[in-house]
C-alpha cells in the first residue's frame, strides 16, 4: 500500500472497523496498543469505529472486522463493508472460524430457540421473540470469508494489543503482515 502524497506529507491511510455476532473482545484488545494509537493518527485516519462513533463505513483503505456471521443484518453490514474496503482484514476466532458463536452450529436452529426461550427459568411460557426488528438469524454462524472475499486474517481470541501493532505497522509500511507464533494467543 503506498501511502504517497502531495507535498503536505504521505497520505493517510483511512480505517475503519466493525463487528458482528462475538463479544467486542478484538475491539477492546486493539485499544490496548495504548499509546501506539496516538503514533498511528500520524499515518491514518479512522472512519467507523469505536473512536469516531460513526455508523456507516466510506471509501476505505483498510477494515478490520471482527465477530461471525449470525443473522441478516450481519449479511448486510459485512457486505457493504467489504464494498467499501480495499483491504479487508478478519480479525480474531470468531471473524475467521465463527468462534463461541458458531457452537450453536450442531444444533437445528428451531430447537436451540426452544431450549433458550422455551425451557429457561424465567422465560418459560414468553415464546421465541418475533419481531421485526430483530434480525432474522441464519440457520448456522458463518466466518466472514464464506461470505465475502478477505485479504488477511489476524488470528487470536482476541489478537493481542502487540498483534494489532505489528501488523499495522506492516501494513501501513506496505509490507505482508506477518506474525510470530508468540505473538498469537487464544486466552
Amino acid at each position: 500500500m503506498s501511502t504517497s502524497g502531495s507535498s503536505a506529507g504521505p497520505r493517510k491511510l483511512r480505517v475503519a472497523t466493525t463487528s458482528l455476532a462475538g463479544c467486542f473482545g478484538c475491539h477492546m484488545s486493539f485499544l490496548d496498543i495504548d499509546e501506539y494509537l496516538f503514533d498511528l493518527l500520524d499515518r491514518i485516519e479512522f472512519d467507523r469505529s469505536p473512536l469516531t462513533d460513526l455508523k456507516h463505513c466510506g471509501p476505505c483503505d483498510v477494515g478490520l472486522i471482527e465477530g461471525g456471521v449470525c443473522n441478516a443484518e450481519n449479511v448486510h453490514v459485512l457486505r457493504e463493508f467489504r464494498k467499501n474496503c480495499k483491504t479487508l482484514v478478519a480479525v480474531g476466532a470468531c471473524a475467521i472460524n465463527g468462534g463461541l458463536p458458531a457452537q450453536r452450529n450442531h444444533l437445528e436452529l428451531g430447537a436451540c430457540l426452544q431450549e433458550v426461550y422455551a425451557f429457561r427459568d424465567g422465560l418459560s411460557g414468553s415464546g421465541i421473540p418475533n419481531d421485526p426488528e430483530l434480525p432474522l438469524l441464519i440457520d448456522q454462524v458463518h466466518p466472514i470469508h464464506e461470505i465475502v472475499r478477505v485479504d488477511y486474517f489476524l488470528p487470536g481470541c482476541p489478537p493481542s494489543g502487540a498483534a494489532f501493532r505489528a501488523f499495522l505497522t506492516d501494513l501501513i509500511a506496505g509490507r505482508t503482515p506477518r506474525l510470530d507464533y508468540p505473538a498469537i494467543r487464544y486466552d
